[in-house]
Protein backbone atom coordinates (compact mmCIF):
# COMPACT_ATOMS: atom_id res chain seq x y z
CA UNK A 1 0.00 0.00 0.00
CA UNK A 2 0.80 3.67 -0.80
CA UNK A 3 2.61 5.60 2.65
CA UNK A 4 2.13 8.44 0.60
CA UNK A 5 -0.50 10.09 -1.38
CA UNK A 6 -2.25 13.45 -2.91
CA UNK A 7 -5.67 13.10 -1.65
CA UNK A 8 -6.70 10.03 1.15
CA UNK A 9 -10.51 9.02 0.63
CA UNK A 10 -12.15 7.84 4.02
CA UNK A 11 -14.69 5.67 3.06
CA UNK A 12 -15.20 3.01 0.80
CA UNK A 13 -18.84 3.04 0.16
CA UNK A 14 -20.98 4.46 -2.81
CA UNK A 15 -20.01 8.07 -2.35
CA UNK A 16 -15.97 7.18 -1.68
CA UNK A 17 -15.53 4.74 -4.74
CA UNK A 18 -17.57 7.40 -7.17
CA UNK A 19 -15.33 9.90 -5.76
CA UNK A 20 -12.22 8.23 -6.39
CA UNK A 21 -13.54 6.98 -9.79
CA UNK A 22 -13.66 10.35 -10.99
CA UNK A 23 -10.86 12.18 -9.66
CA UNK A 24 -8.71 9.08 -10.95
CA UNK A 25 -10.08 9.78 -14.01
CA UNK A 26 -8.99 13.46 -13.71
CA UNK A 27 -5.26 12.05 -13.21
CA UNK A 28 -5.43 12.76 -9.96
CA UNK A 29 -3.06 10.66 -6.97
CA UNK A 30 -5.51 9.17 -4.80
CA UNK A 31 -6.32 6.36 -2.04
CA UNK A 32 -9.31 4.73 -0.42
CA UNK A 33 -9.44 3.97 3.05
CA UNK A 34 -12.15 1.69 4.07
CA UNK A 35 -12.54 -0.13 7.72
CA UNK A 36 -14.55 -2.92 6.49
CA UNK A 37 -13.12 -6.33 4.83
CA UNK A 38 -15.47 -5.32 1.70
CA UNK A 39 -16.47 -2.35 -0.04
CA UNK A 40 -19.98 -1.06 -0.19
CA UNK A 41 -21.12 0.06 3.00
CA UNK A 42 -24.72 0.72 3.12
CA UNK A 43 -24.90 -0.42 -0.47
CA UNK A 44 -23.32 -3.95 0.38
CA UNK A 45 -25.03 -7.40 -0.82
CA UNK A 46 -24.63 -10.42 0.44
CA UNK A 47 -24.92 -13.87 -0.94
CA UNK A 48 -25.01 -17.18 0.55
CA UNK A 49 -27.20 -20.31 -0.27
CA UNK A 50 -28.26 -19.15 -4.04
CA UNK A 51 -29.77 -16.09 -2.35
CA UNK A 52 -28.60 -12.49 -2.78
CA UNK A 53 -30.03 -9.44 -0.26
CA UNK A 54 -28.96 -6.27 0.07
CA UNK A 55 -27.19 -5.50 4.05
CA UNK A 56 -28.13 -2.16 4.55
CA UNK A 57 -32.11 -2.61 3.30
CA UNK A 58 -33.92 -2.65 0.15
CA UNK A 59 -32.48 -0.38 -3.00
CA UNK A 60 -33.07 0.33 -5.99
CA UNK A 61 -31.75 2.57 -8.89
CA UNK A 62 -33.59 6.00 -9.73
CA UNK A 63 -33.55 9.55 -9.78
CA UNK A 64 -35.25 13.13 -10.98
CA UNK A 65 -31.62 13.80 -11.52
CA UNK A 66 -30.98 12.63 -15.50
CA UNK A 67 -27.69 13.41 -14.99
CA UNK A 68 -26.84 10.78 -12.15
CA UNK A 69 -29.45 8.47 -13.17
CA UNK A 70 -27.82 7.86 -16.45
CA UNK A 71 -24.18 8.29 -15.15
CA UNK A 72 -25.81 5.13 -12.38
CA UNK A 73 -27.12 3.14 -15.24
CA UNK A 74 -24.05 3.40 -17.84
CA UNK A 75 -21.44 2.38 -15.03
CA UNK A 76 -23.47 -0.52 -14.67
CA UNK A 77 -23.77 -1.41 -18.52
CA UNK A 78 -25.81 -4.47 -19.52
CA UNK A 79 -26.16 -5.96 -15.73
CA UNK A 80 -29.30 -4.08 -15.11
CA UNK A 81 -33.29 -4.76 -15.95
CA UNK A 82 -36.20 -2.55 -15.25
CA UNK A 83 -39.31 -3.13 -13.33
CA UNK A 84 -42.52 -1.43 -13.15
CA UNK A 85 -42.89 -0.15 -9.80
CA UNK A 86 -45.91 -1.76 -8.18
CA UNK A 87 -45.86 -0.94 -4.03
CA UNK A 88 -48.43 -1.04 -1.79
CA UNK A 89 -48.89 -0.30 2.02
CA UNK A 90 -50.41 -2.24 4.06
CA UNK A 91 -53.79 -1.32 6.13
CA UNK A 92 -56.00 -2.81 8.04
CA UNK A 93 -55.68 -5.88 6.53
CA UNK A 94 -55.69 -4.85 3.13
CA UNK A 95 -53.32 -3.74 0.15
CA UNK A 96 -53.67 0.11 -0.33
CA UNK A 97 -51.59 2.09 -3.38
CA UNK A 98 -48.48 3.67 -2.51
CA UNK A 99 -48.37 6.79 -2.20
CA UNK A 100 -51.03 6.57 0.23
CA UNK A 101 -52.99 9.73 -0.79
CA UNK A 102 -53.15 7.81 -4.45
CA UNK A 103 -55.12 4.89 -3.28
CA UNK A 104 -57.94 6.74 -1.06
CA UNK A 105 -60.13 4.12 -2.52
CA UNK A 106 -58.57 1.55 -1.43
CA UNK A 107 -59.54 2.74 2.14
CA UNK A 108 -62.45 1.33 3.69
CA UNK A 109 -65.41 4.14 3.23
CA UNK A 110 -64.82 5.87 6.83
CA UNK A 111 -61.25 5.96 6.55
CA UNK A 112 -61.50 7.44 2.64
CA UNK A 113 -64.03 10.24 4.10
CA UNK A 114 -61.85 11.22 7.13
CA UNK A 115 -58.95 11.81 4.41
CA UNK A 116 -60.72 13.30 2.08
CA UNK A 117 -62.75 15.86 4.32
CA UNK A 118 -59.41 16.96 6.52
CA UNK A 119 -57.43 16.96 3.27
CA UNK A 120 -60.28 19.48 1.98
CA UNK A 121 -60.78 20.93 5.13
CA UNK A 122 -56.97 22.05 5.56
CA UNK A 123 -57.00 23.49 2.14
CA UNK A 124 -59.78 25.67 2.78
CA UNK A 125 -57.89 26.79 5.97
CA UNK A 126 -54.53 27.11 3.91
CA UNK A 127 -56.38 29.51 1.20
CA UNK A 128 -57.89 31.52 4.15
CA UNK A 129 -54.78 31.63 5.86
CA UNK A 130 -55.47 29.97 9.16
CA UNK A 131 -53.05 27.96 9.15
CA UNK A 132 -50.83 27.42 12.24
CA UNK A 133 -46.90 27.81 11.17
CA UNK A 134 -44.91 24.70 10.32
CA UNK A 135 -42.17 24.08 13.02
CA UNK A 136 -41.87 20.47 12.87
CA UNK A 137 -42.06 17.28 10.92
CA UNK A 138 -45.47 16.44 11.92
CA UNK A 139 -46.75 20.22 11.63
CA UNK A 140 -45.43 19.59 7.62
CA UNK A 141 -47.46 16.62 7.35
CA UNK A 142 -50.65 18.13 8.23
CA UNK A 143 -51.01 20.98 7.24
CA UNK A 144 -49.89 19.33 3.78
CA UNK A 145 -51.68 16.40 3.63
CA UNK A 146 -54.32 16.96 6.59
CA UNK A 147 -55.28 15.50 9.58
CA UNK A 148 -56.91 12.06 7.98
CA UNK A 149 -53.92 11.16 6.01
CA UNK A 150 -51.53 12.14 8.58
CA UNK A 151 -53.21 10.17 11.43
CA UNK A 152 -54.28 6.56 8.94
CA UNK A 153 -50.98 6.61 7.78
CA UNK A 154 -47.74 9.29 7.28
CA UNK A 155 -47.40 9.80 11.18
CA UNK A 156 -47.87 5.98 12.18
CA UNK A 157 -45.19 5.07 9.48
CA UNK A 158 -42.50 7.93 10.02
CA UNK A 159 -42.17 7.19 14.16
CA UNK A 160 -41.41 3.41 12.85
CA UNK A 161 -38.96 4.26 10.51
CA UNK A 162 -37.05 7.22 12.00
CA UNK A 163 -37.45 5.80 15.42
CA UNK A 164 -38.31 9.12 16.68
CA UNK A 165 -41.11 11.49 16.92
CA UNK A 166 -41.78 13.35 13.98
CA UNK A 167 -43.09 16.30 16.67
CA UNK A 168 -39.63 16.73 17.75
CA UNK A 169 -38.28 16.61 13.84
CA UNK A 170 -37.04 19.83 11.82
CA UNK A 171 -39.37 20.38 8.79
CA UNK A 172 -36.73 21.91 6.57
CA UNK A 173 -35.54 18.93 4.76
CA UNK A 174 -39.02 17.58 3.26
CA UNK A 175 -39.19 20.41 0.72
CA UNK A 176 -38.53 18.30 -2.76
CA UNK A 177 -38.75 15.26 -1.51
CA UNK A 178 -42.13 14.08 -0.22
CA UNK A 179 -44.27 15.54 -3.25
CA UNK A 180 -47.06 17.93 -2.84
CA UNK A 181 -50.25 15.71 -3.86
CA UNK A 182 -52.36 17.89 -6.56
CA UNK A 183 -55.89 18.53 -5.12
CA UNK A 184 -57.65 16.73 -8.79
CA UNK A 185 -54.92 13.67 -7.73
CA UNK A 186 -56.78 13.38 -4.61
CA UNK A 187 -60.50 13.60 -5.27
CA UNK A 188 -59.85 11.18 -8.39
CA UNK A 189 -58.31 8.49 -5.80
CA UNK A 190 -60.74 8.70 -3.32
CA UNK A 191 -63.63 8.05 -5.78
CA UNK A 192 -61.88 5.25 -7.48
CA UNK A 193 -59.99 7.18 -10.51
CA UNK A 194 -56.61 5.81 -11.33
CA UNK A 195 -53.90 8.35 -10.51
CA UNK A 196 -49.83 7.71 -10.18
CA UNK A 197 -47.48 10.03 -7.36
CA UNK A 198 -43.83 9.91 -7.43
CA UNK A 199 -43.69 9.17 -10.79
CA UNK A 200 -39.95 9.48 -10.84
CA UNK A 201 -39.88 5.74 -9.53
CA UNK A 202 -42.68 4.46 -11.36
CA UNK A 203 -40.39 2.64 -13.77
CA UNK A 204 -36.81 1.45 -11.62
CA UNK A 205 -33.92 -0.02 -12.43
CA UNK A 206 -31.74 -2.76 -10.68
CA UNK A 207 -29.09 -4.91 -11.41
CA UNK A 208 -29.19 -8.77 -12.85
CA UNK A 209 -26.79 -10.59 -10.82
CA UNK A 210 -24.91 -9.44 -7.63
CA UNK A 211 -27.23 -6.99 -5.94
CA UNK A 212 -26.96 -3.24 -5.40
CA UNK A 213 -23.75 -4.12 -4.13
CA UNK A 214 -22.66 -4.70 -8.14
CA UNK A 215 -22.89 -0.78 -8.86
CA UNK A 216 -20.24 -0.10 -6.35
CA UNK A 217 -17.93 -2.96 -7.42
CA UNK A 218 -18.68 -1.70 -11.44
CA UNK A 219 -17.68 2.02 -10.14
CA UNK A 220 -14.57 0.63 -7.86
CA UNK A 221 -13.79 -1.56 -12.00
CA UNK A 222 -10.84 1.48 -12.81
CA UNK A 223 -9.79 2.22 -8.92
CA UNK A 224 -9.69 -1.32 -7.36
CA UNK A 225 -5.35 -0.72 -7.18
CA UNK A 226 -5.65 2.15 -4.57
CA UNK A 227 -8.47 0.62 -2.20
CA UNK A 228 -7.36 -0.79 0.94
CA UNK A 229 -10.32 -2.30 3.09
CA UNK A 230 -9.96 -3.32 6.88
CA UNK A 231 -8.31 -0.07 7.72
CA UNK A 232 -10.37 1.40 10.31
CA UNK A 233 -8.75 5.02 10.86
CA UNK A 234 -8.12 5.55 14.45
CA UNK A 235 -6.29 8.86 14.55
CA UNK A 236 -5.91 11.55 11.91
CA UNK A 237 -3.69 14.43 12.70
CA UNK A 238 -2.41 17.77 11.06
CA UNK A 239 1.75 17.05 10.18
CA UNK A 240 3.12 20.41 8.83
CA UNK A 241 1.04 20.42 5.70
CA UNK A 242 0.22 16.99 5.59
CA UNK A 243 -2.23 14.45 7.33
CA UNK A 244 -1.18 11.79 9.15
CA UNK A 245 -3.82 9.08 8.99
CA UNK A 246 -3.34 5.81 11.25
CA UNK A 247 -4.92 2.81 12.45
CA UNK A 248 -2.97 1.44 15.15
CA UNK A 249 -0.66 -0.46 13.15
CA UNK A 250 0.02 1.17 9.75
CA UNK A 251 0.03 5.09 9.12
CA UNK A 252 -0.99 7.11 5.29
CA UNK A 253 0.91 10.49 5.02
CA UNK A 254 -1.76 13.01 2.39
CA UNK A 255 -1.67 15.88 1.15
CA UNK A 256 -5.50 16.18 1.33
CA UNK A 257 -8.27 14.51 3.27
CA UNK A 258 -11.90 13.81 1.66
CA UNK A 259 -13.99 12.32 4.57
CA UNK A 260 -17.05 9.74 3.06
CA UNK A 261 -16.99 8.39 6.95
CA UNK A 262 -19.65 9.21 9.73
CA UNK A 263 -18.77 12.19 11.35
CA UNK A 264 -18.87 10.39 14.63
CA UNK A 265 -15.82 7.83 13.81
CA UNK A 266 -13.91 10.76 12.22
CA UNK A 267 -14.41 12.75 15.33
CA UNK A 268 -13.55 9.73 17.18
CA UNK A 269 -10.03 9.59 15.69
CA UNK A 270 -8.81 13.30 15.60
CA UNK A 271 -7.17 15.00 18.70
CA UNK A 272 -7.61 18.29 20.06
CA UNK A 273 -11.01 18.88 18.87
CA UNK A 274 -12.63 21.97 21.39
CA UNK A 275 -15.27 20.48 23.58
CA UNK A 276 -18.28 22.90 21.94
CA UNK A 277 -17.45 20.76 18.47
CA UNK A 278 -17.45 17.39 20.01
CA UNK A 279 -20.74 18.52 22.02
CA UNK A 280 -22.07 18.99 18.37
CA UNK A 281 -21.06 15.93 17.03
CA UNK A 282 -22.45 14.11 20.01
CA UNK A 283 -25.77 16.04 19.45
CA UNK A 284 -26.57 14.65 16.21
CA UNK A 285 -29.06 12.14 15.97
CA UNK A 286 -29.21 9.39 13.43
CA UNK A 287 -30.66 5.50 13.49
CA UNK A 288 -29.44 2.07 12.85
CA UNK A 289 -31.25 -0.43 10.33
CA UNK A 290 -31.15 -4.02 10.69
CA UNK A 291 -32.16 -6.59 7.48
CA UNK A 292 -33.70 -9.72 8.18
CA UNK A 293 -33.69 -12.12 5.25
CA UNK A 294 -36.03 -14.43 4.17
CA UNK A 295 -36.04 -17.09 1.44
CA UNK A 296 -39.18 -19.02 0.54
CA UNK A 297 -39.81 -22.18 -1.28
CA UNK A 298 -42.14 -20.83 -4.56
CA UNK A 299 -43.47 -17.13 -5.70
CA UNK A 300 -43.71 -14.15 -3.54
CA UNK A 301 -46.33 -11.73 -4.33
CA UNK A 302 -46.02 -9.41 -7.10
CA UNK A 303 -45.87 -6.21 -5.11
CA UNK A 304 -41.75 -4.22 -5.27
CA UNK A 305 -41.89 -3.03 -1.85
CA UNK A 306 -44.37 -3.06 1.12
CA UNK A 307 -44.52 -0.28 4.27
CA UNK A 308 -45.92 -1.44 7.39
CA UNK A 309 -47.16 1.39 9.25
CA UNK A 310 -49.13 -0.44 11.96
CA UNK A 311 -47.39 -0.78 15.22
CA UNK A 312 -49.03 -4.08 16.12
CA UNK A 313 -47.37 -5.95 13.12
CA UNK A 314 -43.72 -5.74 14.55
CA UNK A 315 -40.85 -3.25 14.12
CA UNK A 316 -40.58 -3.62 10.67
CA UNK A 317 -41.44 -0.75 8.47
CA UNK A 318 -40.91 -1.99 4.94
CA UNK A 319 -40.77 -5.48 3.36
CA UNK A 320 -39.26 -5.68 -0.03
CA UNK A 321 -39.06 -8.46 -2.28
CA UNK A 322 -36.01 -8.66 -4.00
CA UNK A 323 -36.99 -11.78 -6.02
CA UNK A 324 -39.38 -9.59 -8.18
CA UNK A 325 -36.22 -7.10 -8.94
CA UNK A 326 -34.26 -9.88 -10.37
CA UNK A 327 -34.67 -13.77 -10.84
CA UNK A 328 -30.93 -14.23 -10.79
CA UNK A 329 -30.89 -13.58 -6.79
CA UNK A 330 -32.63 -16.21 -5.78
CA UNK A 331 -32.14 -19.85 -6.45
CA UNK A 332 -34.42 -21.52 -9.16
CA UNK A 333 -38.17 -22.20 -7.47
CA UNK A 334 -37.70 -19.72 -4.48
CA UNK A 335 -38.52 -16.17 -3.91
CA UNK A 336 -36.70 -13.57 -1.32
CA UNK A 337 -38.48 -11.07 1.42
CA UNK A 338 -36.32 -8.42 3.34
CA UNK A 339 -37.54 -6.87 6.57
CA UNK A 340 -36.56 -3.64 7.39
CA UNK A 341 -36.15 -2.82 11.50
CA UNK A 342 -34.67 0.90 12.70
CA UNK A 343 -33.17 1.40 16.61
CA UNK A 344 -31.00 3.04 18.44
CA UNK A 345 -28.72 1.27 20.97
CA UNK A 346 -30.43 0.99 24.12
CA UNK A 347 -33.69 -0.29 22.34
CA UNK A 348 -35.69 -3.40 22.91
CA UNK A 349 -34.39 -4.13 19.19
CA UNK A 350 -30.58 -3.53 20.26
CA UNK A 351 -31.27 -5.88 22.97
CA UNK A 352 -32.60 -9.13 21.34
CA UNK A 353 -30.27 -11.43 19.69
CA UNK A 354 -30.34 -12.23 15.90
CA UNK A 355 -32.38 -15.25 16.07
CA UNK A 356 -35.11 -13.35 18.29
CA UNK A 357 -35.11 -10.97 15.70
CA UNK A 358 -35.51 -12.96 12.53
CA UNK A 359 -38.19 -15.00 14.62
CA UNK A 360 -40.32 -11.86 15.23
CA UNK A 361 -39.86 -10.91 11.80
CA UNK A 362 -41.42 -13.69 10.68
CA UNK A 363 -44.29 -13.82 13.01
CA UNK A 364 -45.03 -10.65 11.67
CA UNK A 365 -45.06 -12.08 8.34
CA UNK A 366 -46.84 -14.96 8.75
CA UNK A 367 -49.63 -12.28 10.36
CA UNK A 368 -49.82 -10.86 7.27
CA UNK A 369 -50.23 -13.83 5.55
CA UNK A 370 -46.52 -13.09 3.60
CA UNK A 371 -45.00 -16.54 4.43
CA UNK A 372 -45.81 -19.62 6.03
CA UNK A 373 -43.23 -21.18 8.05
CA UNK A 374 -43.38 -24.65 6.04
CA UNK A 375 -42.12 -22.99 2.79
CA UNK A 376 -38.97 -20.82 4.88
CA UNK A 377 -35.90 -22.28 3.44
CA UNK A 378 -33.65 -19.49 4.54
CA UNK A 379 -33.26 -16.60 6.69
CA UNK A 380 -30.41 -14.45 8.12
CA UNK A 381 -29.83 -10.86 9.43
CA UNK A 382 -27.58 -8.18 9.00
CA UNK A 383 -26.96 -4.95 10.94
CA UNK A 384 -25.45 -1.75 9.97
CA UNK A 385 -25.24 0.89 12.60
CA UNK A 386 -25.33 4.08 10.42
CA UNK A 387 -28.50 4.12 8.34
CA UNK A 388 -30.92 7.09 8.21
CA UNK A 389 -29.78 10.51 9.65
CA UNK A 390 -32.50 11.99 11.92
CA UNK A 391 -33.35 15.85 11.82
CA UNK A 392 -33.89 16.83 15.47
CA UNK A 393 -35.36 20.37 16.02
CA UNK A 394 -31.83 22.04 16.38
CA UNK A 395 -29.97 19.91 13.67
CA UNK A 396 -29.00 23.11 11.52
CA UNK A 397 -27.51 25.12 14.26
CA UNK A 398 -25.84 21.59 15.06
CA UNK A 399 -24.31 20.90 12.19
CA UNK A 400 -23.37 23.95 11.29
CA UNK A 401 -20.71 23.72 14.35
CA UNK A 402 -19.39 20.81 13.24
CA UNK A 403 -19.05 21.59 9.21
CA UNK A 404 -17.81 25.28 10.39
CA UNK A 405 -14.76 23.23 12.38
CA UNK A 406 -13.75 20.64 9.47
CA UNK A 407 -13.59 23.52 7.16
CA UNK A 408 -11.43 25.32 9.49
CA UNK A 409 -9.26 22.48 9.26
CA UNK A 410 -9.48 21.66 5.96
CA UNK A 411 -11.17 17.95 5.80
CA UNK A 412 -13.67 17.90 3.13
CA UNK A 413 -16.68 16.59 4.11
CA UNK A 414 -18.90 14.47 1.75
CA UNK A 415 -21.94 12.22 0.90
CA UNK A 416 -24.60 11.23 3.32
CA UNK A 417 -23.00 10.44 6.54
CA UNK A 418 -19.92 12.93 6.12
CA UNK A 419 -22.58 15.87 5.22
CA UNK A 420 -24.89 14.29 7.63
CA UNK A 421 -27.13 14.36 5.44
CA UNK A 422 -30.82 12.20 4.37
CA UNK A 423 -29.23 11.44 0.86
CA UNK A 424 -30.13 8.39 -1.43
CA UNK A 425 -27.49 6.79 -3.58
CA UNK A 426 -28.48 9.00 -6.12
CA UNK A 427 -28.04 11.96 -3.64
CA UNK A 428 -24.67 10.62 -2.77
CA UNK A 429 -23.51 10.96 -6.28
CA UNK A 430 -24.83 14.44 -7.07
CA UNK A 431 -23.03 15.72 -4.19
CA UNK A 432 -19.51 13.99 -5.70
CA UNK A 433 -20.28 15.85 -9.04
CA UNK A 434 -21.19 18.88 -7.20
CA UNK A 435 -18.24 18.53 -4.88
CA UNK A 436 -16.06 17.93 -7.58
CA UNK A 437 -17.32 19.86 -10.72
CA UNK A 438 -17.92 16.66 -12.61
CA UNK A 439 -19.50 17.28 -16.10
CA UNK A 440 -19.58 14.36 -17.93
Amino acid sequence: MYSEVTTAILGGGLTGITLARILRGRGEDVFVLEAEERIGGLCRSRVDAGFCFDTGGSHIIFSRDREVLEFMLSVLGENREERVRNTKIFYKDRYVKYPFENGLSDLPKEDCYYCLSEFIRTLIAAEKGELPPVVTFADWIITTFGRGIADCYLLPYNHKIWNFPPEEMSPHWVEGRIPRPPVEDIIRSAVGIETEGYTHQAIFSYPVRGGIEALVQAMAGPVKDVITCGFEVTSLRKAGSAWEIGDGSRTVTADRVICTIPLQNLFGALTGVPPGVREAVDALHYNSVCSVFVGVRGNVPDISWLYVPDPDLGFMNRVSFPSNYSRDVVPEGCGSILAEITYNEGDPVSGMSDREIIDHVVGSLEKMDLVRSGNIVYTGLDRHRFAYVVYDLRYLETIAVVRDYCRSIGIDLVGRFAQFEYLNMDGCIRSVMDYTGWSG
